[in-house]
């Protein structure tokens, strides 16, 4: 019995030690506030009115800008969201090509002087941008 002692020990020592070994590397998928998200991007969708045609700007960029957030808490690699998309690849997203194209078209807004945006093009920016937070789990 007292040579079964310090065995024990020794037993729920090294249980403990490769538990938190295990927990520290082990990479788990980060959760993101869904409730935060919608939130947010409720009041990105209250916020484009068709008689304001400035708000179309401002709702896309604040709908990509939201997307990107969301990419960079899942820990998606890149220095730019242009990056970020090129490394979460097709099987993240529903649709890969149309995120792309709103980004682009947000890329229009931010880079080309005096380009400006339909009412219908900020509508299916952000019908893009609502599905791939769905996709990411975001909302």
């Amino acid at each position: 019995m007292n040579n079964s002692l310090p065995v024990l020990i020794a037993i729920v020592v090294i249980g403990v030690l490769l538990f938190v070994t295990i927990s520290l590397t082990s990479k788990h998928k980060p959760r993101l506030d869904k409730e935060s998200y919608q939130i947010d991007f409720l009041s990105i969708e209250n916020s484009l009115q068709r008689d304001n045609e400035a708000s179309y700007s401002l709702a896309i960029i604040k709908g990509d800008k939201l997307l990107d957030k969301a990419l960079c808490e899942i820990g998606t690699p890149g220095r730019t969201m242009g990056d970020r998309l090129k490394k979460v690849g097709k099987d993240r997203f529903s649709q890969l090509n149309a995120v792309w194209h709103a980004h682009k078209l947000r890329n229009q807004i931010a880079h080309e002087a005096g380009f400006a945006p339909s009412f219908a093009q900020a509508q299916h920016a952000l019908s893009t941008y609502k599905q791939a937070l769905k996709d990411l789990g975001a909302i």
